[in-house]
C-alpha cells in the first residue's frame, strides 16, 4: 500500500501529495480540457451553417476571447466578494451552469451569427472563471514552495488538462460525422457541470465578513507590484511575443476546402496535437523546468520559427514533390510544433505563478493571464485583418504562402528584446506578502508610497 502510496505521489502526481482537493483542482483542468470535444463542431457550425469566411471566423472566435481579457474582474470578484460565504466554491458553481446552458442552447435555439456570438461568448466566460479560482488555489499551494515543486504543480495540471483534450480529440471528429454539431454541443453541455460537483472539494472555509479588501487597496498593491521592472518587462516581452498575427481560421479552411479534409480526419489531427501537448509537458518537466527562463524561451522562438517554416511547403504542394502526402505531413507538422509551443508556454505559466503576492493571488495571476489572453487576442484580430487583406478566403488560397511567411517572421520579433526576461527565479526579489505591508481593517493612508519602499527593487 506504502508503495503505491508513493508511486503515484512521485510519478504519476509529480511530487505532488494526494488529496480530495487536488483531485477537485485536477477534475476542473481536466474539464477543461475535454470542452475540446466542441473545437470542430464550433468551426464546422460557423462554415456551414452560417456561412462565415476564413476572416469573420476569426473575428469572431478573436471576440470569443474577450472574457479571458478581463479575468482580474473575477479575481477582485472572488478575492473581495464572497458568494453564499465562500470566495472559491460558489463561483465554480456558477461558472459550471453558466458553461452548461451556453452549450445546450447552441444545441438547440441557436441559428443566427448574433446568437451564436453570445453563446459562444458566454462558454468561453465559465471557463474564464473556472480558471480563476483553480488558478488561484494552485498559486495559494504553490506559494513558498520551491520552484522546481511548483514547475511541478503547473506541470501536472495542464498535463491533465492535455489529457482530457487528448481523450476527446478524436471523438470531436468522429462524433461530428456521424451526428453533426447540434450533437456535439448537447453532449458538451454535461462536462461544465462536474465543476459544480467537484467545487465541494475545494478546501475552504466559510467567510463570515463581508470583502477584506476594497477595490481601492486592491488596485494599489497591484499597480504596486506590477510596475516593478522584474514583472512589468517580462511581461511586455510576452505581450509583443503573443500579439504576432495568426494564420490558424485560413488554415483551417485551407484544410477543409483546399486538402479536402473532414471532421474524422481533422479529429486525428486533433488527436496528434494533444498527444504532442503531453510530451511536451513531460520533456519540460523532465529536463528543461531548471532552465533559465531567458534561455528556454528565447530558443523556443527560434526553433518554432523555423520550424513553422516549413508549413510553407504544405501550402504550396511542395510537400507532394517531396514524395510526402498531405495527411501525413500535416499529422507530422502538427506534432512538432505543438510539442515547441507546449514547451514554450510552461516557463510562462511558472513564471506567472512566482509573480503572484501574497492575498491577492487570484487577481494577479488573472491580471497576468488576461494580459497574455488579450495578446491572443489582438494576434487573432489582426490575423484577420490580414487574412482580409491579403485576399485569402474560402476558396482562394493564392496568397496563404505569404500570409503564412508574415505571421512566421514576426514571431522573431520579441528576440532583440530576450534580456527582457528574468534570468534567476523572480520571487526571490519581486514582493512581499500583501499582510506584511497592509492592515485590512484601517485604511492606510501611505500605503503606495510605503508599499514602493518595501518592495526590492536590486538587480533592476
Amino acid at each position: 500500500m506504502y508503495f503505491l502510496k508513493n508511486s503515484l505521489k512521485n510519478v504519476v502526481l509529480l511530487g505532488n501529495e494526494p488529496s480530495w482537493e487536488l483531485l477537485g483542482i485536477l477534475t476542473v483542468y481536466f474539464v477543461q480540457g475535454v470542452l475540446g470535444l466542441a473545437r470542430l463542431a464550433v468551426s464546422f457550425f460557423l462554415k456551414d451553417e452560417l456561412g462565415l469566411g476564413p476572416a469573420q471566423m476569426a473575428a469572431l472566435l478573436g471576440v470569443s476571447a474577450f472574457p479571458w481579457v478581463i479575468k482580474p474582474l473575477f479575481g477582485f470578484l472572488s478575492d473581495g466578494i464572497p458568494l453564499f460565504g465562500y470566495r472559491r466554491r460558489s463561483y465554480l458553481v456558477l461558472s459550471g451552469i453558466l458553461g452548461s446552458l451556453s452549450w445546450l442552447a447552441l444545441s438547440s435555439i441557436v441559428h443566427s451569427t448574433w446568437a451564436a456570438t453570445i453563446c459562444i461568448v458566454t462558454s468561453s466566460l465559465s471557463v474564464a472563471v473556472s480558471d480563476v479560482i483553480v488558478d488561484s488555489v494552485v498559486v495559494e499551494r504553490a506559494r513558498g514552495e520551491s520552484i522546481e515543486k511548483t514547475g511541478s504543480l503547473q506541470s501536472i495540471s495542464w498535463a491533465v488538462s492535455a489529457l482530457g483534450g487528448l481523450l476527446t480529440a478524436y471523438l470531436s471528429g468522429w462524433l461530428l460525422e456521424q451526428y453533426g454539431a447540434k450533437v456535439i454541443f448537447a453532449i458538451t453541455a454535461i462536462f461544465p457541470l462536474l465543476v459544480c460537483f467537484v467545487s465541494v472539494l475545494i478546501a475552504e472555509d466559510m467567510v463570515k465578513q463581508q470583502a477584506t479588501f476594497l477595490p481601492k487597496e486592491q488596485i494599489s498593491q497591484i499597480w504596486s507590484t506590477f510596475k516593478q521592472k522584474r514583472i512589468l518587462l517580462p511581461t511586455l516581452f510576452l505581450v509583443i511575443w503573443q500579439a504576432t498575427p495568426s494564420a490558424e481560421s485560413a488554415f483551417f479552411y485551407f484544410f477543409t476546402n483546399e486538402l479536402g479534409f473532414g471532421p474524422e480526419i481533422l479529429g486525428r489531427v486533433r488527436l496528434v496535437s494533444s498527444l504532442a501537448a503531453l510530451i511536451g509537458i513531460w520533456i519540460y518537466q523532465k529536463f528543461l523546468k531548471s532552465l533559465p527562463f531567458r534561455v528556454i524561451l528565447g530558443w523556443s522562438i527560434v526553433i518554432s520559427f523555423l520550424l513553422g517554416m516549413t508549413t510553407l511547403l504544405l501550402v504550396t504542394h511542395a510537400n507532394r514533390m517531396l514524395g510526402i502526402n498531405d495527411y501525413w505531413f500535416s499529422l507530422g507538422d502538427s506534432l512538432i510544433l505543438t510539442v515547441m509551443g507546449q514547451i514554450a508556454f510552461m516557463p510562462i505559466l511558472v513564471l506567472s505563478a512566482r509573480l503572484c503576492p501574497s492575498g491577492i493571488e487570484a487577481t494577479f495571476f488573472a491580471l497576468l493571464m488576461s494580459i497574455w489572453n488579450l495578446s491572443g487576442l489582438l494576434s487573432g484580430e489582426g490575423g484577420a485583418l490580414l487574412t482580409h487583406w491579403l485576399g485569402v478566403s474560402e476558396h482562394n488560397f493564392d496568397r496563404l504562402w505569404l500570409l503564412v511567411l508574415i505571421t512566421n517572421l514576426s514571431t522573431l520579433l520579441p528576440l532583440p528584446l530576450i534580456r527582457w526576461l528574468p534570468e534567476d527565479d523572480p520571487q526571490t526579489s519581486v514582493v512581499l506578502p500583501l499582510a506584511e505591508v497592509f492592515n485590512p481593517h484601517s485604511i492606510y493612508p501611505n500605503f503606495v508610497a510605503e508599499t514602493e519602499l518595501l518592495i526590492s527593487e536590486k538587480n533592476d
